[in-house]
């Protein structure tokens, strides 16, 4: 089953790995269906720094061309499970390999397996609902993993992500009452991050956080391998330490002893994206439109403006989610 579909489209198309001008916009042959995939009218995409590393040539398993965009919003234009994901349905996609291990989101249809597609019911505007899928997915799962209470002090390293932006908002939200610090490589930041939430800003200079001792009970480690252990030397007694993000671009863990590197008694969690419940997915949707809690993306760019949009988030003002619509 199909609704009207062109025979092109337009799609961002990485060549070779290089900067921002790589990405090219072109027009190809919309993809057909086939056993288990459905095809996906893309209404808008979030973008990620993985896709920077991508574009970059920094993801070993990745070859070109490709189109790149590991998640996005839309709406189903030719199915192959017409019971569950009937033409029209909103779904969202996320991860799953999309973008990597075969064509993503950076297109006007995407062909996605079914199983990567999840049903959703939602009125949010597709600039924001595209901020929720990718960044609120990972902030909401990674806060369920750290237990928060009311009165902990919680440092987010790598707070000025979209990752970080929409922790501090769905913390604020669920868990009120916690002291909020969230760390940047730059103090021109910080008016940014006080703004956005965080009670109180701490830098982090050449990997190392500017700070004494062990204040913070939880941590969201959002640079990921590239600073973890020194995270953990300041997560006090008993603390836990939800590595999600790899901002830092390094993906192993080196010199690394978790008897006398984690805190004692603490814990380290994680949390990923690829982790993902269709219910607690719907669920996030849900609470965010009922709450009215703000996830809406610091900029948006249309598709032919991919460029710009990589440009911006690579950049010293790149600050939040940043969603390239239609």
């Amino acid at each position: 089953m199909s609704s009207q579909i062109p025979n092109t489209m337009r799609a961002v198309v990485v060549h070779e790995a290089g900067g921002p001008e790589v990405l090219q916009l072109e027009e190809h042959t919309v993809p057909e269906v086939r056993p288990g995939w459905s095809l996906v009218r893309v209404r808008a995409r979030g973008l990620n720094h993985s896709e920077v590393f991508t574009r970059q040539g920094l993801s070993p398993s990745v070859t070109f061309p490709r189109i790149l965009g590991i998640e996005c919003v839309g709406e189903v234009a030719a199915t192959t499970d017409p019971e569950r994901l009937p033409v029209g349905q909103k779904v969202v996609s996320i991860m799953g390999e999309m973008g990597r291990a075969f064509d993503g989101s950076y297109a006007d249809y995407a062909l996605l397996p079914n199983q990567q597609l999840y049903p959703i019911e939602s009125s949010l505007p597709w600039e924001v609902l595209a901020a929720i899928p990718e960044t609120c997915y990972t902030a909401y799962g990674s806060l369920l993993n750290l237990r928060l209470e009311a009165g902990q002090t919680v440092l987010v390293r790598g707070a000025t992500s979209g990752v970080g932006m929409a922790f501090a908002r769905l913390a604020r939200s669920m868990a009120p009452g916690l002291h909020l610090v969230g760390s940047s490589r730059s103090q021109a930041r910080a008016d940014l991050l006080l703004r956005g939430g965080y009670d109180e800003v701490v830098i982090d200079r050449d990997g190392v956080l500017q700070v004494e001792g062990r204040p913070y009970q939880r941590v969201l480690e959002l640079v990921g391998p590239a600073t973890l252990k020194d995270t953990c030397s300041h997560v006090s007694e008993g603390g836990i330490v939800c590595s999600t993000g790899q901002l830092g671009g390094v993906w192993y863990m080196e010199d690394f002893d978790p008897i006398v590197d984690l805190p004692a008694n603490g814990f380290l969690t994680s949390f990923y994206s690829g982790n993902v419940d269709e219910r607690k997915l719907s669920g996030l949707i849900a609470y965010v439109e009922q709450r009215g809690v703000d996830v809406g993306p610091t900029r948006v760019f249309p598709l032919d403006r991919m460029a710009d949009a990589h440009r911006f988030l690579e950049s010293s003002q790149g600050f939040g989610k940043v969603v390239v619509t239609e």
